[in-house]
């Protein structure tokens, strides 16, 4: 992409942030559909003249994106405008050109974690003509196609060029942040109170936890950015981000992401002290079979806890292990049991990818429904990456989730440790902790079946991947975009 055009770029998203802005800070919510139409017309120009440029405007876009429902059309698929129809045309475009040119280098596709994504669609195509509603499974497998063929393989090819790894992570960062920016100042008018936080983030994000998911997993490489940065005045940017980021995560009141951003902060510890990553595995399997050791002991402790999430901020982290008489903390466990219940029942294919919600209300005890129970399916999914597949695609759904993480950790910790290109290290580092934040949220909510963070999740193991395939020794000097 050339200066002028890069110009033009920043020029047509400052204009389209400007309107965006004064259209829903003045509660202009009508003129929303409406301004979808000239902009489709233009990208949709666009795409046949500069589809790079166009590539990373829809990554600026996703945060903006909103489904939809939440403009009135409940009819087919809860398509995210104008996102998911770029996505769909992009990985047309990827496919065409695979097929024609064979565009993919071969060691994207022989790396392993290339490797395992292609068994997880395939397991999910196995578990789609097994499913207790096959018309949903096929939905979701297809949705999770254009997700993977867009932000993984299309930008793996794209990530040859290691400036594009920069405008990857700028370009959803100014979303971001000019999303978190309206949403402070609509939730000043609020006072900032904590329940305000559930919904004040649509249309943009459906649920503030989301929101906070992705607000964290952006911290370290924003952070990273500042570090490499050598322009004076995008250094300054940049701390400003972060700090917004910062505070803004704080301001979602979504939990999740603060033990996250804990678990990023761990994780950078064992990085600086080299622990080998064999070393921790070994010593992480160890601490859950104490933690299953003394489970009684603990479940016992955590009864005592009586501190509600709907309280100040702090006792909004105290209430994270309260599991007495916290509504979401009580709803989530029953979730998950939920997913295993359902999991014993079909423990090898499940009922299928996406059937969740459909199915997990007879797998409910009474004793464990609390006051936001739903026997509808309208309450979501399991609120687990883990547990969804697992009550979805049986066992071996479960394990390939987590052949995936350890071979992102793996791969994490591989390059931490293994470029001796400063720069270059540094970026791979906060992409990695971003990631973590991720995994580690993981545990609490699930959002891979959403652009929002299905394009950040896969961008990111991108990121890593073409770091490890072309960029090692990488000459930062000659392709720092500053």
């Amino acid at each position: 992409m050339s200066i002028k055009k890069e110009i033009l770029l920043f020029l047509i998203i400052a204009a389209f942030l400007t309107a965006e802005a004064y259209i829903l800070l003045n509660k202009y919510t009508w003129f929303i559909p409406y301004n979808l139409l000239p902009l489709g017309l233009l990208i949709l120009t666009g795409i046949f003249y500069f589809t790079e440029w166009v590539i990373f405007f829809m990554v600026f876009i996703t945060p903006f994106a909103i489904g939809l429902r939440e403009m009135g059309i409940t009819q087919g698929m809860d398509l995210s405008i104008p996102t998911e129809p770029l996505m769909i045309i992009f990985s047309g475009i990827y496919l065409i050109n695979e097929w024609l040119k064979g565009i993919t280098p071969k060691q994207i596709f022989k790396h392993p974690i290339t490797q395992i994504i292609f068994i997880q669609l395939l397991w999910m195509f196995i578990t789609t003509l097994t499913s207790q509603d096959i018309i949903v499974s096929l939905k979701y497998l297809t949705a999770r196609l254009w997700f993977i063929l867009s932000s993984y393989f299309l930008m793996t090819y794209l990530f040859q060029d290691f400036k594009n790894i920069f405008k990857f992570i700028w370009m959803y960062l100014i979303g971001l942040s000019a999303v978190a920016i309206i949403t402070i100042i609509q939730h000043a008018e609020y006072n900032f109170h904590h329940k305000i936080a559930d919904w004040i983030v649509t249309p943009f994000y459906n649920d503030h936890t989301a929101y906070g998911a992705a607000l964290a997993l952006f911290l370290p490489p924003t952070v990273a950015l500042f570090m490499i940065e050598k322009n004076l005045l995008k250094k300054v940017i940049l701390i400003c981000l972060s700090l917004l980021l910062i505070i803004a995560t704080i301001l979602s009141f979504a939990r999740a992401a603060w033990i996250g951003i804990i678990a990023a902060l761990l994780v950078l510890i064992t990085l600086l002290l080299k622990i080998k990553f064999r070393t921790l595995l070994i010593s992480f399997i160890s601490i859950i079979v104490i933690i299953f050791s003394f489970s009684e002991e603990l479940l016992i402790l955590m009864g005592k806890n009586k501190t509600d999430s709907e309280g100040s901020f702090y006792e909004n982290i105290v209430s994270t292990y309260n599991i007495q008489n916290d509504a979401s903390n009580l709803e989530r466990i029953n979730r998950w049991n939920c997913a295993i219940r359902m999991f014993l029942d079909k423990p090898i294919f499940g009922f299928g990818p996406g059937t969740y919600q459909f199915f997990y209300a007879p797998y409910q005890i009474s004793r464990e429904k609390t006051i936001i129970s739903t026997n509808f399916g309208t309450g979501g999914n399991a609120h687990s990456e883990y547990l969804g597949p697992l009550a979805e695609e049986g066992l071996p759904g479960l394990l390939i989730v987590f052949i995936l993480l350890l071979s992102v950790f793996s791969l994490g910790y591989s390059l931490c440790y293994n470029i001796t290109h400063k720069p270059t290290k540094i970026i791979a580092t906060g992409i990695f902790l971003g990631l973590v934040t991720y995994f580690v949220h993981g545990f609490f909510n699930n959002f891979l079946d959403t652009d929002k963070l299905s394009l950040p999740f896969w961008g990111f193991i991108a990121i890593l991947v073409s770091i490890y395939s072309y960029h090692q020794n990488n000459n930062y000097e000659k392709n720092n975009p500053s």
